[in-house]
């Protein structure tokens, strides 16, 4: 990887002194890495693929005054690419979303849905009583019940600062169980 970096750095910084050779490479090499990059996040649509690989060359393009050599350009690339890849999944939900078939029998439809909702709400309150309180009851009030945070403050006695940083750093080890990390 530190070669990738200092091989698309060092054209880079040629190109922004005027190299026009250099950031056709630095471009070519880009573009097979977000190449690589959009192939493993969009499994589900490969045909997407390529034109988000030009859509990200193009801003990359458009915004190349705002790289500052003294940053990893990996790492100004990645997050390009990543805000591009959030507005392609974007508009492809939006689209997704016009496209639901409306059932005929509702109440089927979600007949179906309520033993996976028990489950996950099961599942959800098992995982939430193996956090300390101090986690578990700010996301409980907040996020499951929809109390705003001074609400929740009030009620379980803490600051408004101490139930933000529990919600947060509750969902973070949260997010360590779903994935098998704690």
């Amino acid at each position: 990887m530190k070669q990738v970096e200092s091989t698309l750095h060092a054209l880079m910084s040629l190109a922004q002194a005027g190299d026009n050779a250099a950031y056709r490479q630095f471009l070519g090499q880009s573009g097979a890495r977000l190449r690589a990059y959009f192939r493993r996040r969009l499994v589900a649509y490969p045909d997407d693929v390529e034109d988000l690989v030009q859509e990200t060359l193009l801003a990359i393009h458009n915004s190349r005054q705002t790289y500052r050599s003294a940053q990893p350009v990996t790492a100004w690339l990645h997050a390009i690419a990543r805000y591009k890849l959030v507005d392609c999944l974007r508009a492809r939900s939006a689209r997704a979303a016009i496209d639901v078939p409306l059932d005929d029998d509702i109440e089927a439809s979600f007949a179906d849905e309520a033993p996976l909702a028990a489950e996950s709400r099961r599942d959800l309150l098992a995982m939430l009583a193996t956090l300390p309180d101090r986690f578990r009851l700010p996301i409980v009030h907040v996020k499951l019940e929809g109390l705003s945070v001074a609400e929740a403050a009030t009620r379980t006695g803490m600051s408004e600062s101490a139930v933000k940083v529990g919600i947060h750093r509750g969902l973070k080890r949260l997010a360590l169980q779903a994935r098998g990390d704690s």
